[in-house]
């Protein structure tokens, strides 16, 4: 498999994670997609991204194993 074939796959693997510790691993596809593409509608500087990003990081300070995911490290 390529650097890149590679890459992807972690990456891949990474988000689904996500998924898991949101606790949403049985949800419906349909209903996570709509979900993902709300939150792609979310300006970066709104106040809902900006709450919905403290409780991510407050997600990952209850599980520092979590956290070191290098997908989607943008700082504020």
């Amino acid at each position: 498999m390529t650097l890149d074939r590679t890459t992807a796959a972690r990456e891949r693997v990474l988000l689904g994670s996500l998924v898991v510790k949101a606790g949403l691993a049985r949800a419906d596809r349909a209903f996570l997609l709509g979900g993902l593409i709300e939150l792609a509608r979310l300006g970066p500087d709104s106040p809902e991204h900006h709450r919905l990003r403290r409780a991510g990081q407050e997600a990952f300070q209850a599980d520092p194993s979590a956290a070191s995911s290098p997908i989607g490290e943008a700082t504020e």
